[in-house]
């Protein structure tokens, strides 16, 4: 049997450094948006995350696109 891969759900999670512990490290938060639209480009996701970030105070970390699929057995 083979297995099909169906595109399911697309989010945008971005990494933020939300300020600094005792010793200097870096104190890391995200926050994710869901149900975006599966044939965004990857450049038109990291453009967004940093025009939206662009508003806050905190520094981006990194840019993720979580992709989910259902997998269905034909």
């Amino acid at each position: 049997m083979s297995v099909q891969s169906i595109p399911s759900n697309s989010a945008l999670v971005v990494v933020y450094q939300a300020g600094l512990t005792a010793l200097g490290a870096p104190i890391k938060k995200q926050k994710s948006l869901n149900y975006l639209r599966f044939d965004a480009s990857d450049q038109a996701l990291h453009d967004a995350a940093h025009t939206l970030f662009g508003l806050s105070q905190n520094p981006v970390i990194e840019v993720l696109n979580r992709k989910t699929f259902e997998l269905i057995e034909e």
